[in-house]
């Protein structure tokens, strides 16, 4: 599901920053809350798929 693999690869990109957000990086803890919530709306898109998959067996 090309969907999932979007979300998978969104995560991934965010650990640099995530890291750079522990250190005490603001501007990176700025683009880690956006992220996130790119991330949240890509999830949102999988369980819509999901179901989707689910209703049409």
């Amino acid at each position: 599901m090309q969907e999932y693999e979007d979300l998978k690869s969104m995560v991934a990109e965010i650990e640099a920053d995530i890291n750079k957000a522990e250190g005490g990086n603001k501007a990176a803890g700025t683009r880690v809350r956006k992220q996130m919530q790119q991330i949240k709306q890509a999830a949102q898109i999988v369980r819509n798929r999901v179901l989707e998959i689910r209703t049409t067996d």
